[in-house]
């Protein structure tokens, strides 16, 4: 028998299985015409088939929801406890509160900015650089999907997912400037640097149009998975410019400047590590198999930066230190995040292993090269681990694992093809570029606007005292002061 033909008549039989019995159930003695019965069986069918169909697209939904939902929450835990915590061991004990509520004041401030403005100058319709005011107060952005950005969620939820990416952005930067930026300054600063170096990067990689838009028909296709040039360069660039602007602490380098307390910071960096997941792995905006590879690339590049800085470390001062293997962590989980979901494990070893090597070079030989005072390193290990992940993505991604990996001529590659080509990682030059300069250029024109409104950095006297009474009225450590 013909194997299509075959074919049909299982078909047939299996349509026919939908049909219930009591569709031809007949009154005793009457009879019903065959052609009768078989107009009704489709109609049956087709009903219940919709059925299914739908009941299918609404668990996928809710499945995707649940996931992204969760995602979310993780990333706004790397910003508090994660951020707070690891920043707020690095400092000495009496900027350990200034420290931490800066990361917990951008969870405020940046969510109400956010809604007001920011998510339509990110994501809203507009040209190749800024997103328009369609969205306005979250005005349209409701419980459906939006086709361009996540076929399967509510529009809100890619929001809020998108929310907790811009809240611990600005909250970066805060590790070059901490121990003697004002409160208020940090706050005029950080809310307007989101608004005119944040929300238009994120649209020129991620929004509909945007200049580098990979998935959107961007000039320079510009591989960023879940931020590598957003959050990454963008804030670490940034926080080298205002630790150059505001200059060194008092008594830097002179003076030994030492975290307070390493646990907490270990702590926080663990925090980072299981957050991270949520970030990258998020980023895949369906709880599929996409999303699995960018959770397995994520904790294999972060194990392999961790060997790598430490390793490192461990030959050039002949102790590997805690520290160190938490800054590694941080340094793997930033370089492959705009990798993430474009490459597979073994690349992802590599792209952790590279970073924690060159991130370590950074901190420790060319920050005392250049006798810049970046406190916490927010620029050795952001800016330059996200520098270095935006370049290797374009070697290593893979369009087995993201059919969005295109060739010269804008065609998707074919599955097989293992690496990245020369045309790629151009495009990924060109991204990086921008970050770097949107980065340099505004952060300097907003901290000479700031610093001309009210003032940059404590004086000299708040500084001595610390951030915590200083700015905040109180103290982290009231059992060693009633001592």
């Amino acid at each position: 028998m013909d194997k299509h033909l075959m074919q049909k008549l299982l078909i047939l039989l299996g349509l026919l299985s939908f049909v219930p019995q009591a569709a031809f159930a007949l009154p005793a003695g009457s009879t019903l015409p065959v052609a009768a019965a078989v107009v009704m069986a489709p109609d049956v069918h087709v009903d219940r088939l919709a059925a299914v169909e739908q009941a299918v697209t609404d668990a996928k939904g809710s499945a995707d929801n649940a996931w992204m939902l969760t995602s979310a929450a993780l990333v706004l835990l790397m910003t508090g406890p994660g951020l707070a915590l690891f920043y707020g061991g690095l400092v000495r004990k009496k900027n350990v509160l200034g420290t931490m509520m800066q990361s917990f004041a951008m969870m405020a401030v940046v969510t109400v900015v956010w809604g007001l403005v920011g998510y339509s100058l990110a994501f809203g319709s507009g040209n190749s650089f800024i997103g328009g005011l369609h969205n306005l107060f979250l005005r349209g952005v409701g419980l459906q999907p939006d086709a361009d950005y996540a076929a399967t969620i509510p529009a809100q939820t890619y929001m809020v997912y998108q929310l907790m990416f811009a809240i611990i952005t600005p909250a970066l930067i805060t590790g070059a400037f901490a121990e003697r930026m004002k409160f208020s300054a940090m706050l005029l600063f950080l809310t307007l640097w989101s608004l005119f170096v944040y929300d238009p990067l994120a649209h020129m990689v991620w929004g509909k149009g945007g200049f580098l838009n990979a998935s959107l028909g961007g000039r320079f296709p510009t591989l960023d998975f879940a931020g590598g040039t957003v959050v990454h360069i963008s804030s670490g660039v940034s926080a080298l410019v205002c630790a150059l602007y505001l200059g060194k602490r008092l008594g830097y380098p002179k003076e030994n400047m030492p975290p307070h307390s390493v646990v907490i910071s270990f702590i926080g960096a663990c925090l980072l590590w299981v957050g991270w997941f949520g970030f990258n792995a998020g980023s895949a905006l369906a709880a599929g198999s996409l999303a699995t590879s960018a959770f397995v690339a994520t904790h294999f590049a972060t194990a392999a930066a961790v060997v790598g800085w430490s390793t490192a470390e461990w030959l050039a001062r002949g102790k590997p230190s805690a520290l160190g293997a938490i800054s590694g962590a941080v340094a793997g989980l930033v370089a492959i995040t705009p990798a993430s979901g474009f490459v597979r494990p073994m690349p992802a070893l590599a792209i952790g292993a590279i970073a924690g090597v060159v991130c370590f070079w950074m901190v420790t030989k060319v920050k005392s090269r250049f006798g810049y005072d970046d406190s916490l390193d927010a620029f050795g290990v952001h800016g330059i681990g996200g520098t270095v992940g935006a370049l290797l993505t374009g070697v290593f991604a893979s369009s087995v694992i993201n059919p969005i990996f295109k060739d010269a001529n804008g065609n998707v590659l074919p599955s097989g093809v293992l690496e990245g080509n020369v045309h790629q990682i151009l495009n990924q030059c060109v991204g990086v570029a921008t970050a770097w300069v949107m980065a340099i250029v505004g952060t300097l024109i907003l901290l000479k606007v700031v610093d001309v409104v009210i003032g940059l950095r404590v004086s000299e006297e708040h500084e001595t005292q610390g951030l915590d009474l200083s700015q905040h009225g109180e103290e982290g450590y009231y059992w060693e002061t009633s001592s």
